[in-house]
């Protein structure tokens, strides 16, 4: 699409705020994956090895969490901006022509 009009219909900020969502939706299915894969290891050596990786998973997930915050694209600790916000984007995908 042109980005001057994806700048004049607000699908730039939109595709930014789908992909930083759609990547924080990933972190934290990994971290729930991992933790998962923890208790299920057979081997102490298996399970030092994916606890270190669930360790980095949650690190991702705070970066990831904190650049969206940062930014004003999640507010997990204020519902009713996050409901505000997720109607607005809702609104501005159903404006976007077929």
């Amino acid at each position: 699409m042109n980005i001057l009009l994806e700048h004049l219909t607000g699908l730039d900020t939109l595709t930014d705020d789908v992909i930083a969502m759609d990547f924080l939706m990933n972190a934290k299915s990994g971290v729930r994956n991992y933790a998962m894969a923890v208790t299920e290891c057979g081997t102490p050596e298996i399970k030092q090895i994916l606890m270190k990786q669930l360790d980095e998973a949650i690190d991702s997930h705070e970066k990831i969490t904190n650049y969206m915050m940062q930014r004003g694209l999640y507010h997990p600790y204020h519902i009713s901006e996050q409901i505000q916000l997720d109607l607005k984007n809702i609104q501005t995908a159903m404006n976007i022509p077929s």
